[in-house]
């Protein structure tokens, strides 16, 4: 094994576990949830994020070790765009996590706990238009590795 498979594994896990866990919870837990009352809706999602936050975490982690392990190798001069392009996406995604992280994501935790669900609405539902943001740029970055730019 060389470094590039080793990079690229790893790359590939964080961004599967990060994009896919997105994918996953916008598609199919989200349609399945709105069934269930809010209080079972907002305490069902506190439990979700609770468990897959850390994971994304873990994910960033892993992408920004590989991704800029790889650049540094390559050399960033000699690097294609579409890993420049990659790059500069994938860190307004982070910025974008930050933001959840830093501001719904407390205020979900507090009004699930306190059992004010108008509130505990307003925090999911900007979690999910912040992660429909993410989901969306993820799905440009795996499209700009696979496909690659017209640059």
């Amino acid at each position: 094994m060389n470094f590039h498979n080793i990079a690229l594994f790893l790359h590939l896990i964080g961004v599967i576990v990060w994009v896919g866990g997105m994918a996953f919870a916008y598609v199919c837990l989200r349609p399945a949830a709105g069934a269930l009352s809010p209080a079972d809706r907002l305490s069902l999602w506190r439990g979700v994020f609770q468990r897959f936050f850390p994971l994304v975490w873990v994910s960033i982690g892993l992408i920004l070790f590989s991704g800029i392990g790889t650049l540094v190798k390559v050399g960033f001069a000699h690097a294609p765009m579409a890993w420049h392009v990659m790059m500069v996406v994938g860190l307004v995604m982070i910025g974008v996590y930050v933001t959840l992280w830093l501001g719904p994501w407390p205020q979900l935790k507090q009004a699930v706990e306190e059992q004010d669900w108008a509130r505990g609405a307003k925090a999911l539902n900007a979690i999910r238009q912040r992660v429909a943001l993410n989901l969306g740029l993820g799905a440009f970055n795996v499209a700009t590795a696979t496909l690659g730019l017209a640059f």
